[in-house]
């Protein structure tokens, strides 16, 4: 009997003795029981207004910082500022990936277009390291050249880029956990915050000493911290993309812990992926003895090995394959 998103189970079902306790949650925490893609809610999308703000403080330091940094002939405040942009194109891609995968699914896309949001992050992260390189190349490429630096507009733009940055940090925070697209957003922004104040220490090193070298070596900083959060950023995608279990279900522990539900016999043919950033998905093949499939019934052991996924490792889009054990025999001997 396959059994999946369409039969709502039980919201509180008493686990069985022998079955792992239920762990604490913190009160008012709760789940949501929509075991469906029609309508969820994506991580991305739950933090859509915490994007909108940073972006539009992202593109208020942009402009700030491309304008320092032509007027003071600093390096290391475009660089800043160029990454500046490419956080603000990140969350604007972010935010429309978000916007796309509430459109509903269909016959030919039966997830919609969730993995929209990844596939946006995917973009970023590689965004991201072109602009490292860049940034890179053309510091490389300065040294040796005579420059003239306007230190003072270099550090009161840098100064203000810091404090915006450390702003939008806070903002993000609490999502960036839970979507990849917050997380890169998020990445992006700390990124800008330790290269603001590189650009910070160069405009007072400048400011009191003259040596204007220290500009393009705060531009390989900056680079050299773009550079692994993109990496990071795009190992995370790949792992989506690649459909590998998400980082909070370990299919051994899960396997245990359905088999600790009287009655199972087996579990196997057990898969785990993410669809898309929060919205995590899970399915097995579970034999029965027919004991049990008479005794307690089909439904009480599937109420109960959905509340297992539901409470132990926060998966609420299930799809598990019932079957005595007496249909496995019969299907292997005709």
């Amino acid at each position: 009997m396959n059994s999946g998103e369409e039969r709502e189970p039980a919201c509180d079902p008493d686990f069985s003795a022998g079955h792992p306790e239920r762990p604490a949650t913190p009160e008012g925490s709760g789940h949501a029981h929509d075991h469906g893609l029609q309508g969820a809610t994506t991580a991305t999308g739950k933090h859509r207004k915490r994007l909108i703000i940073v972006l539009s403080i992202t593109l208020s330091v942009f402009l700030v910082q491309v304008i320092g940094a032509l007027i003071s002939n600093s390096l290391a405040l475009l660089a800043d500022s160029g990454h500046m942009l490419t956080d603000a194109t990140g969350v604007a891609i972010a935010l429309i990936a978000s916007l796309i995968a509430t459109l509903p699914t269909n016959s030919k896309r039966t997830y919609g277009y969730l993995r929209v949001e990844v596939l946006a992050a995917l973009v970023n992260g590689i965004v991201l390291g072109v602009i490292a390189v860049v940034i890179f190349v053309q510091a490389i490429a300065r040294f040796g050249a005579e420059v003239e630096i306007e230190s003072g507009i270099m550090l009161w733009a840098a100064v203000f880029g810091g404090i915006a940055n450390l702003v939008s940090l806070l903002i993000l925070r609490s999502g960036q956990k839970e979507s990849l697209n917050v997380r890169g957003a998020y990445l992006e922004v700390l990124g800008d915050l330790l290269g603001s104040a590189a650009v910070v220490v160069a405009a007072l090193v400048i400011m009191i000493t003259g040596w204007t070298t220290i500009d393009q070596i705060a531009s390989i900083a900056i680079a050299l911290l773009i550079f692994p959060r993109a990496i990071s950023l795009l190992r995370d995608v790949v792992a989506v993309l690649l459909e590998g279990a998400p980082q909070n279900i370990d299919v051994d522990v899960a396997r245990e812990h359905m088999l600790a539900v009287p009655g199972v016999s087996e579990v196997h043919d057990v898969h785990a992926w993410t669809i898309t950033s929060g919205v995590p998905a899970f399915s097995a093949h579970v034999t029965v003895t027919d004991a049990a499939w008479d005794e307690r019934g089909y439904h009480a052991i599937l109420d109960e090995l959905r509340a297992c996924l539901h409470e132990h490792f926060d998966t609420d889009h299930t799809t598990i394959q019932l079957e005595p054990v007496s249909h496995g025999d019969a299907g292997q001997h005709p």
